[in-house]
């Protein structure tokens, strides 16, 4: 017998024993838009949105970085996947849009059924928890190219929102209130400053621990990104007049805000009205890192931002709180001067 595609290192039968795994569990992700099952050339999602008068799609693409490399190295794989539809997802329901699907791409050195059937669990969870369907996606093995047990993952969502609601900012004026929505912690940014600093530098292992910390440093540092789309639709479709939204991740606040900020507005933070997590204390202390650093980097504990006027914060505060969100109110807008976020 001839050389093989699996002599070269891909393992076609393992390929299809992987879908065969996880089709039940993408399905129960679908909602009744989807027309395809799991294994079709393309996902088919029927585009009728009677609902939306001028329906406008808002798509977004990411992945999770090298966040991956925590959870090789604990051999925890079942939340990476929430990560990576909630870097996606996030980003979105910033234009006000609500999520539809979400397609993944996982790369992998060896196909290790076991391991991607967890992230495919956490892809599923991550889509669940944002409202939107699992459609489709690919797993291809890079023999050679990555190492037997390296994967890598990224993927796409794909939302809709009505013209007139589109959510950019372009509304904001000085005197608008910023609520602030909570992270879980380091969220999906910064990990190369993080594993660099615990696991290069100071040669902690994942097991240490710290007597700020409730869990041991790998499962702290591995803590799911936070999906903010049920609260964040909930209150819109309440009624609620949101005028803008920052989706704090790489950047942090320094970077991120200016985004959506009109030429002549700047903000001001009052960074003590929101709690930080412990490990950006541990990040600080460990790495001495300035207040810059940080807050070009990280989250510093929010993960989300609502901008808005003062006649709309009590009922957008109410609206979040029934959504089970903790909103604080962390700053407002100002006039521009010299500086676009000033603490």
């Amino acid at each position: 017998m001839g050389i093989t595609y699996k002599d070269s290192g891909v393992d076609v039968e393992g390929g299809n024993n992987f879908v065969k795994r996880i089709a039940p569990i993408v399905k129960k992700t679908f909602s009744d838009r989807v027309i395809t099952g799991i294994g079709g050339f393309g996902a088919l999602f029927s585009a009728s949105f009677p609902e939306y008068k001028d329906p406008v799609l808002v798509s977004g693409t990411d992945g999770v970085g090298t966040k991956l490399k925590i959870a090789q190295m604990i051999g925890k794989h079942d939340t990476i996947g929430i990560d990576a539809v909630a870097m996606c997802v996030n980003d979105i329901v910033v234009s006000g849009a609500a999520p539809l699907f979400f397609l993944d791409y996982i790369a992998c050195g060896r196909l290790n059924e076991d391991v991607l059937v967890d992230v495919v669990k956490g892809l599923a969870e991550g889509c669940r928890l944002s409202d939107c369907s699992l459609v489709g996606g690919e797993t291809a093995e890079h023999p050679n190219v990555m190492e037997a047990d390296d994967y890598d993952i990224a993927g796409f969502a794909v939302g809709v929102v009505d013209r007139k609601n589109i959510i950019n900012g372009e509304l904001i004026v000085p005197g608008d209130i910023i609520i602030g929505l909570p992270s879980s912690g380091v969220h999906s940014n910064g990990f190369s400053l993080v594993r660099k600093l615990f696991f290069d530098i100071k040669k902690y292992g994942p097991d240490k621990k710290f007597a700020d910390l409730t869990l041991p440093l790998g499962e702290a540092l591995l803590a799911p990104t936070r999906i903010y789309t049920r609260c964040i639709m909930d209150c819109i479709r309440s009624g609620n007049a949101i005028k803008g939204i920052v989706h704090v991740t790489g950047g942090g606040f320094y970077e991120n805000i200016p985004r959506i900020l009109p030429e002549n507005t700047a903000v001001k933070i009052d960074l003590e009205s929101f709690e930080k997590p412990a490990i950006f204390s541990i990040i600080e202390r460990e790495g001495g890192a300035d207040r810059s650093e940080m807050y070009t980097t990280f989250n510093m504990g929010i993960g989300m931002m609502l901008f808005l006027d003062k006649d709309s914060v009590s009922g957008t505060v109410n609206s979040l709180v029934k959504s089970g969100e903790k909103p604080v109110i962390i700053g407002e807008v100002v006039p521009f001067k010299n500086e676009k976020v000033i603490f």
